[in-house]
């Protein structure tokens, strides 16, 4: 017996005071859509209501639809999981470590050992790491002036690794180069690719890398939580006109909706609205732990505004599909062992329970990421989820 009126509550609850400007929420089991409601506004600063529609900044949401896209390439023997990259992006072939700074203040770098591959760059295990959680990156980057992979530019790409191929997980512009490497193999931008091989065959009509004019009126606007808890609305850079390449580890818009439709494709191992997109022993590949006995790490924040330290599901061993998070315990009353999930910088976030058949998204557009308020909701939004499919 379903009862929505939970998770009507749940939501509901969280526009009230400083929580949250408005969200969006829906999930899917088996047999289709159990839940996908609206609450709040899409702006403290304005009066328009956050709508079912809504179109949102999904940030790091795009790895997952990122990763299918590899795996597309893959089946059709474009791709190899363990394929040297340097093969196919010339720059990979040779790449160099950041080890640190000497005592003039000069980044000391050496040649690194192994080889970066997609299976590595799909599970952030390739070394490349993000300025924001890595604090000789950080350093790097500013004073370098390497552009972030979100500005479009190639440049971004040639950052130097954190660390040796294989040697640990770290987050990082890993699925932005994965990304460059679909482009190339296929011969189409990643905006094309997407469109011809995922959206379109899927339905999902108001996704994609660029904004679009119609989409203006409908796009939520991102908040800033300052240290007393309150929102703050704040300008968001466009996405760059004409970019040398499209950046699949976080350029995507999209709505709750739509991104429910990809983890519903998934859920039906990879067949979905009557377009089968990957076969399903590729959908159950990716969800398969592919880092062996390494382990997802603490994430410690070195940009306070754009995220707080994140540790999801502190104490469990979490390892890394092929693009997704995947905690190795049951979750009482929520996901199951073998679940998928990720998120994106601006407080939207998912999940995929193959085993129980759930899927789910939650999106806000809050700063910094790993918002406490936002995390307690999505436990929230998850219990509820789960009371009516079970």
């Amino acid at each position: 017996m379903r009862n929505t009126a939970l998770i009507d509550h749940v939501l509901a609850d969280a526009i009230t005071g400083t929580q949250v400007a408005g969200v969006v929420g829906a999930a899917a089991d088996a047999d289709g859509t159990i839940y996908n409601d609206a609450f709040g506004r899409r702006s403290l600063a304005g009066t328009a209501r956050m709508t079912t529609d809504t179109v949102f900044r999904i940030a790091s949401m795009t790895k997952a639809i990122t990763g299918a896209a590899a795996m597309q390439m893959v089946e059709q023997g474009k791709l190899g999981l363990d394929q040297p990259a340097g093969e196919i992006l010339p720059f990979l072939a040779n790449p160099q470590v950041l080890l640190g700074y000497d005592g003039k203040g000069n980044p000391v770098m050496r040649a690194a050992r192994g080889v970066v591959t997609l299976r590595k760059l799909l599970t952030h295990t390739a070394g490349f790491v993000y300025d924001t959680w890595n604090e000789d990156m950080n350093r790097f980057a500013t004073e370098t002036g390497l552009p972030a992979a979100r500005t479009g530019k190639l440049a971004a790409l040639s950052a130097p690794l954190g660390f040796d191929p294989g040697e640990r997980w770290e987050y990082g512009i890993n699925i932005d180069i994965a990304g460059r490497m679909i482009e190339v193999a296929s011969g189409l931008d990643l905006e094309t690719y997407m469109r011809r091989y995922l959206f379109e065959p899927l339905g999902m009509p108001d996704t994609g890398f660029v904004l679009r004019p119609e989409w203006e009126n409908r796009l939520a606007v991102v908040h800033s939580r300052g240290p007393n808890g309150g929102l703050t609305p704040i300008e968001t850079p466009r996405p760059a006109p004409n970019p040398e390449f499209y950046a699949g580890g976080g350029g995507l818009f999209s709505t709750a909706q739509d991104y429910l439709t990809f983890l519903q494709a998934l859920m039906h191992g990879g067949q979905f609205n009557g377009s089968r997109i990957l076969r399903p022993e590729t959908v159950a590949l990716m969800g398969q732990n592919h880092m062996g006995a390494l382990n997802v790490l603490p994430m410690t924040s070195y940009k306070p505004a754009m995220s707080n330290d994140v540790d999801l599901f502190p104490g469990m061993d979490k390892k890394w599909g092929l693009s997704f998070l995947i905690n190795t315990q049951d979750v009482p009353g929520r996901r199951g062992a073998g679940s998928l999930a990720w998120a994106g910088i601006n407080n939207t976030y998912y999940w995929l329970d193959p085993k129980k058949k759930v899927a789910g998204v939650l999106m806000t557009q809050v700063l910094p990421f790993g918002d406490k308020t936002v995390l307690d909701l999505l436990d929230r939004f998850e219990e509820a989820v789960y009371q009516n499919v079970e």
